[in-house]
């Protein structure tokens, strides 16, 4: 009886020590895959530096960067803040030259003010390749939002690009007449996986709808958030790759 009992004892440690070894390597596993979930710059070639952020090691072999140069605030529709005292020499990548913008309704002086940086930067800048507008359009105003870009690309010399930044929402809720309005105007949109710092969660089921957007468009993730990617998206002719956020985390 006594013999049985030890063995009995010996069997269910074994099953125990089995069990455990299973739940730590599902922990490690199920680490493993949300560790590959977030974005890490080093395994990507172009980036979004904000001005006041430290320029990652990866930045050195960018193919493409987007940098802040400047804003419209929304106190004052006659002023360009230069957030960069002197343009950037940067002879190995692509160099967009990024606006934000809290508003739409500019005057001249900031049109003036903002093609004397595009020339600039173009001047110092072998590759540079064109100029970018992140303004958060609402959905409801994609049709403004156009008319204001047709003006900008107007006035824009054609041998410059133009590119926005654009909502996940867009291609989900916008009015194909608004989305067709950027067609033409624009080269590119960034999509904006993020807000702030974070992932927007639910990201996926944006996905599928970007079908509808009718103009190349790039996908913009934050450095360190989550990213999955659907396999629909490398499917799109009109899939252009991604751009990170950085952040100083």
């Amino acid at each position: 009886m006594g013999a049985e009992v030890a063995i009995l004892l010996v069997a269910r440690r074994r099953w125990v020590a089995i069990a455990l070894g299973a739940l730590l390597l599902g922990a490690c596993q199920a680490f493993t895959d949300e560790d590959s979930a977030r974005v890490d710059p080093s395994d990507y070639d172009a980036f979004f530096l904000w001005s006041g952020v430290r320029p990652p090691e990866a930045l050195a072999s960018a193919k493409t960067i987007y940098l802040h140069a400047g804003e419209v605030r929304g106190d004052d529709n006659g002023q360009f803040v230069t957030l960069r005292a002197e343009p950037p020499q940067l002879a190995n990548s692509q160099v967009w030259l990024t606006v934000r913008a809290e508003r739409l309704d500019w005057q001249e002086s900031i049109y003036r003010h903002v093609l004397r940086e595009v020339s600039n930067w173009n001047a110092l800048n072998p590759r540079f390749t064109g100029l970018q507008i992140d303004f958060d359009a609402r959905t409801r105003g994609l049709t403004d939002y156009a008319m204001f870009l047709r003006d900008l690309r107007r006035r824009l010399p054609a041998r410059y690009r133009l590119s926005v930044t654009g909502l996940m929402d867009w291609s989900a809720q916008g009015d194909p007449a608004a989305l067709a309005g950027l067609a033409g105007t624009v080269d590119e949109v960034v999509i904006q996986t993020y807000q702030g710092k974070q992932t927007i969660p639910g990201y996926q089921a944006y996905m599928a709808s970007l079908a509808r957007l009718p103009v190349p468009f790039k996908i913009g993730l934050v450095e360190g958030g989550e990213w999955r990617a659907p396999g629909s998206l490398a499917s799109n002719p009109a899939f252009r790759g991604y751009v990170v956020f950085l952040i100083n985390r």
